[in-house]
């Protein structure tokens, strides 16, 4: 790939972190930048605008990606889309209002299960605003022929300081799993949620026994659908370096029992081996390692994936880098003077700078990345999952 050919000089030279909070007077000086910039609602989409490019420049992007169709009820992707939102990230609010019509159902990342003592209870319910799940709701109201659809709302769910004894008997005791049912339904019916997004198997999966593990998310799957609530699972795709840690056996285990497998598709690279963000052909594997094609009912199984799509980008740098998001992101493309580079292997963007913080090579979506994995899912037949929303740019959504 050409972007390696990059890092054979790249640890030889120095620098400082590029800085991720902007000072007052550089604020300031963005605004005034920015005012000659498309914002908000706009007559043509991306499509119209022919935005779509394998090479796009960033002049175009600084142009367009704060402007969005108006028409934000038009759906590109009929399949189901998941957005997750999390309270660290205010624009994911917004963008979860502005855009609702295009999300089946959102994740707000609030909540997680704690030990109290011998009991169970869940923490981060002071996170949930009544008053923007009615916006959301309202907002995503659709009319389905002689059926009023709107958005589900799934909190997601995590173990919280849980210790191996505590994991052990909750796995091993089934009045253990019915107590933290009940506390979970009782959860999702105080606070009007349709069902919850459980993030645990890429914790515990591989150290105990997948019966075990079984045991723990049909119980819940089950308790909840008692009660018409639903549990989404939160998936890790296949790795070589973790192979199998959720595989075909494990879907044809749970996937008529779970409603949906939200599929971490993302975090492909890092600092320790830097590059794209989410291959496309990984992501294709990712999916047919669960789902192969031909295998028994393929089309349900697949119905219930939805493939994670990463909103964040990461930059590189002599020091290591990490993840950014979009202002961090357009700062740093204010510097690029030609069109992105095109990776042809893993259907990404990137580019590299070399400015006062030092160097930098960016990986981040662009129209045509994403457009390329909605393209993907459509082909294999799975929905999407959105990590997260707020992070990327507003006229992605005019894809979706």
């Amino acid at each position: 790939m050409r972007w390696a050919l990059a890092f054979v000089s790249f640890g030889l030279l120095c620098s400082q972190q590029v800085l991720c909070t902007l000072t007052p007077d550089n604020k300031a000086k963005t605004k005034q930048k920015d005012s000659k910039y498309l914002r908000g609602p706009q007559d043509l989409d991306v499509f119209g605008l022919d935005l779509i490019s394998p090479e796009p420049t960033a002049k175009d992007i600084l142009m367009h990606h704060n402007a969005y169709y108006k028409d934000t009820s038009l759906r590109n992707f009929n399949s189901t889309v998941l957005g997750y939102v999390t309270p660290w990230n205010s624009h994911g609010y917004d963008v979860a209002k502005m855009f609702a019509k295009k999300f089946d159902m959102i994740s707000p990342v609030w909540l997680q299960i704690v030990k109290q003592g011998d009991a169970y209870a869940v923490a981060g319910t002071h996170d949930v605003d009544p008053g923007w799940l009615t916006d959301v709701r309202r907002k995503g109201k659709v009319q389905q022929q002689a059926m009023m659809r709107t958005v589900k709302i799934y909190p997601r769910v995590i173990f919280d300081h849980f210790t191996d004894r505590d994991i052990k008997l909750l796995l091993s005791e089934v009045n253990e799993r019915t107590q933290l049912n009940e506390v979970l339904i009782k959860t999702c019916k105080e606070h009007g949620f349709d069902g919850l997004v459980l993030e645990v198997w890429s914790q515990i999966a591989g150290r105990i026994d997948d019966k075990i593990l079984y045991s723990l998310v049909l119980q819940m799957a089950k308790d909840l659908q008692k009660q018409q609530l639903r549990l989404i699972l939160v998936i890790p795709p296949h790795r070589k370096d973790v192979p199998n840690i959720f595989g075909e056996k494990h879907m044809d285990k749970l996937y008529k029992h779970v409603h949906a497998f939200s599929l971490m598709t993302y975090d492909y690279s890092n600092v320790q081996r830097p590059g794209a963000n989410a291959p496309l052909y990984w992501m294709r594997k990712a999916v047919e390692n669960i789902a192969p094609t031909g295998c028994h009912d393929m089309q349900a199984k697949r119905a219930k994936i939805l493939m994670g799509l990463n909103m964040y980008g990461n930059d590189y740098t002599p020091d290591g880098g990490g993840p950014i998001t979009f202002g961090q992101y357009l700062e740093l493309l204010r510097h690029v003077k030609k069109p992105l580079t095109h990776d042809e292997r893993d259907v990404e963007n990137f580019f590299e700078i070399k400015i006062e913080t030092g160097r930098h090579i960016v990986f981040y979506p662009t129209l045509y990345s994403v457009h390329e994995r909605i393209k993907l899912a459509k082909e294999l037949g799975v929905g999407l999952s959105l990590w997260e929303l707020g992070q990327g740019l507003d006229y992605f959504y005019d894809l979706f």
